[in-house]
């Protein structure tokens, strides 16, 4: 609707992930970079964790845009409330197998005799699981027992797993120790910076034909920064709900006070509650901006501890900040001294 409004050629702030709109953020080029050496090695697994929203499945999208299909399979498996043999049978139909196999052997068979005919063509085998935070311990075990299918020295199957934070907590268990020794690289997608934010914005503006019409006023963008603390989705939600206001108003200039406006209404309609837990852990997670497997220790018990404490923290003083005005509030005909 307001596309006509502002004479652009299509939606700049949809929430469906969309490899056109990529963004190359400081965070993002690095974990794309990460994905693409992943790539290149051909083995082992790569793991990228960021918050609900950050742009992993952009990513993942974008990475497919630049991989060749003559010599690369590559297949995505989104839906991981699974239990372990029911993911095998995910993944076969991932790839494209009508398997019928019954049991747990023939299901196995049939898939590494699918991997294995992939090598004369001079191709290999690329699994992309996205939520992988929602599986179980023994399900991410099968991934890592296809990760010892091979011909001679070649590793047949390679796969990416992408996840909310929990999952970086999931590789710490004991259980998946063998898993994390095979785990080529990995990294976390923290949150965009305030300038990023303002980038961002314009650079979806600017793929659909933007001409600064609307014009967004230099405080607009830190209520959006303030609202959205830097996450992908958030700013596409907020920015999809303002420029809509700013149409039906017949408005060409953004200020800050209509970006407040609009995440007043955007923060009622949640619950005030879930977005300040929120805030607290994407202010969490710019601390913690690396995992396992990017040179440096895993987090001991007692660091977790902390920042979850930090994090805990941040949520419970944003709570009492909301619930204050309420409380301290005078009644009109009282003084204070």
């Amino acid at each position: 609707m307001y596309e006509t409004f502002f004479g652009l050629t299509g939606k700049p702030f949809q929430l469906n992930p969309d490899p056109a709109f990529f963004f190359g953020s400081r965070g993002h080029k690095r974990a794309f970079a990460y994905l693409q050496y992943g790539v290149h090695q051909s083995e082992g697994f790569i793991i990228i964790t960021g918050e609900v929203g950050a742009g992993k499945t952009t990513l993942v999208r974008n990475l497919l845009e630049h991989i060749d299909p003559t010599h690369l399979v590559a297949a995505q498996l989104v839906s991981t409330q699974l239990e372990a043999e029911d993911l095998l049978r995910a993944v076969a139909i991932a790839f494209g197998l009508t398997t019928r196999a019954v049991d747990k052997a023939q299901l196995l068979a049939e898939l590494e005799a699918f991997l294995v005919s992939l090598v004369p063509q001079g191709k290999r085998a690329l699994l992309i699981v996205d939520e992988a935070q929602n599986l179980s311990g023994r399900a991410i075990e099968e991934l890592r027992m296809l990760s010892n299918f091979q011909l001679g020295s070649q590793g047949l199957l390679q796969s990416f797993l992408l996840g909310q934070p929990e999952l970086r907590q999931l590789m710490q268990s004991p259980e998946l120790q063998q898993l994390r020794q095979r785990v080529t690289a990995s990294y976390h997608l923290g949150p965009m910076d305030r300038a990023e934010s303002q980038a961002y914005v314009e650079h979806r503006l600017r793929h659909v034909g933007w001409s600064s019409d609307p014009r967004f006023e230099d405080g607009a963008f830190d209520a959006i920064y303030s609202f959205s603390a830097g996450i992908p989705r958030r700013i596409n939600t907020l920015c999809n709900r303002v420029l809509l206001a700013a149409a039906l108003s017949e408005k060409h200039d953004i200020t800050a006070s209509d970006v407040n406006a609009t995440a007043d209404e955007i923060k009622f309609e949640l619950g005030a509650a879930n977005i300040a837990v929120a805030d607290a852990w994407a202010a969490a997670a710019k601390l913690d901006g690396l995992g396992f497997g990017d040179g440096k220790p895993a987090l001991g018990l007692e660091d977790r501890v902390v920042r979850l404490e930090r994090a805990m923290t941040a949520t419970l003083d944003l709570l009492q900040q909301m619930r204050r005005p309420a409380a301290t509030a005078s009644p009109p005909d009282q003084v204070e001294g």
